[in-house]
C-alpha cells in the first residue's frame, strides 16, 4: 500500500466515523442534484482550502460516476456541470481558475472548446493523470526510450511499510489506470508525481521495461505513467536503485538511479552507458564507456569529436 492508498483508507475510516456520529434523517438520502452529497473530502487536520482541493481532485479522477458528472473519454468535464455538483457549491469560475493556475503540480487542464451538443463555446476541465475511471483514456505522449525522459530519471515514492510488499511483488497500479513515476525526488526541482512525505525512492530501469514490452507515457504535467504488465505491475526486475529519503541506497539496490542510455545515441552501437541490473553492484567508472570492435580502431580525435556531438 503506497501513500495514496493509505490516505484513501484513512479517508474511508473518517467517512465511516462521521456517518456513525450523524444519525440519518428521513428524506436526506441521495444528496440531491448530482447524485452525491455536499460533504468535502479530506481529513479533520486539513484546512478548508485543502479539503476543497482534495474534493476537486477526487471528483475529476475517481468520483465522476458517483457524482453523476458527465465526462468525455479524454477526461474532460464541463465546468458548468462540475460547479453544479453539491460538493462544489462553494466554487465559482474565478475560484476554480485560481486553483488550476496556482496548483504547483499542474494537476489540471482548463480549456475552452465548442460543445458538440450546444454548438456554443464551453469551458472544460480535467485532471491530467491519476484516474481510476476505466473509461477515461487520456491522449498521453508515448515514451519510446529513455532518451524521451527529460531528466533521465523515473522514480516512485512510497513508505517503508509499503516497500516490504513492493520489493516482493513490484509496484502496482491498484485501482488507478497507471502507476505514477516522478522525474526526480523531492528537493530536485521536480514537483509532480511524488509526495514530499515519501520515505523510500524506487528508481525504475525504464529502458529494460520497455524492452520487455511495457509501455510508458508522459502526462502534460511531466508525470511518467505506466499501466505495468498484464497484471498491472512493474516487477522488481525493473528496479535499478532504491534509496531512503536521506538518499542512502538500500543493500542490494545500489545501481545507478538513471535508466540506460538510448542505444540510438551510442557511437555506431560501439559505446553504451548502462545501469547495472537490480541485484548487482553498479559498474565502475572505467566500465561506463566500453569500446566495441567498431570503435577500437578509431583515432582519439575521432572518438572525442563523436562524444562531443552526443553531449556525453
Amino acid at each position: 500500500m503506497d501513500a495514496v492508498a493509505a490516505e484513501e483508507q484513512q479517508q474511508r475510516k473518517q467517512d465511516k466515523k462521521e456517518r456513525k456520529q450523524q444519525p440519518r434523517r428521513e428524506g436526506t438520502a441521495g444528496g440531491g442534484k448530482g447524485g452525491g452529497g455536499s460533504k468535502l473530502r479530506g481529513l479533520p487536520k486539513d484546512s478548508h482550502e485543502v479539503r476543497i482541493s482534495k474534493t476537486l481532485s477526487w471528483v475529476l479522477r475517481h468520483g465522476a460516476k458517483s457524482e453523476n458528472l458527465k465526462m468525455r473519454s479524454d477526461g474532460y468535464a464541463r465546468v458548468d456541470d462540475l460547479l453544479a455538483l453539491p460538493k462544489m457549491h462553494e466554487l465559482d469560475l474565478a475560484s476554480l481558475e485560481h486553483i488550476v493556475q496556482k496548483d504547483a503540480k499542474g494537476r489540471y487542464s482548463l480549456v475552452e472548446e465548442i460543445d458538440p451538443l450546444s454548438g456554443q463555446s464551453t469551458r472544460w476541465i480535467r485532471a491530467n493523470q491519476g484516474h481510476s475511471i476505466a473509461a477515461v483514456v487520456i491522449d498521453l505522449e508515448p515514451i519510446p526510450s529513455h532518451a524521451s525522459i527529460p531528466t533521465g530519471v523515473a522514480v516512485h515514492g512510497t513508505s517503508k511499510r509499503a516497500w516490504e510488499f513492493i520489493k516482493e511483488q513490484g509496484l502496482s497500479r491498484m485501482k488507478r489506470n497507471h502507476i505514477h513515476l516522478a522525474q526526480g525526488v523531492p528537493g530536485s526541482g521536480v514537483i509532480s508525481g511524488m509526495r514530499n512525505t515519501s520515505q523510500i525512492f524506487v528508481f525504475i530501469d525504464v529502458q529494460k521495461a520497455i524492452n520487455a514490452g511495457i509501455a510508458f507515457y508522459i502526462s502534460d504535467n511531466g508525470v511518467i505513467l505506466s499501466a505495468g504488465d498484464e497484471q498491472g505491475f512493474l516487477k522488481p526486475d525493473f528496479f535499478s536503485r532504491v534509496e531512503t529519503a536521506d538518499r542512502k541506497p538500500l543493500p542490494g539496490w545500489d545501481a545507478p538511479e538513471g535508466v540506460p542510455q538510448d542505444p540510438s545515441k551510442t557511437i555506431e552501437g560501439g559505446f553504451s552507458i548502462t545501469g547495472a541490473s537490480p541485484h548487482h553492484s553498479a559498474p565502475g567508472q572505467d566500465d561506463d564507456l566500453k569500446p566495441s570492435a567498431t570503435t577500437q580502431g578509431a583515432g582519439v580525435e575521432d572518438v572525442a569529436e563523436k562524444l562531443s556531438s552526443m553531449n556525453v
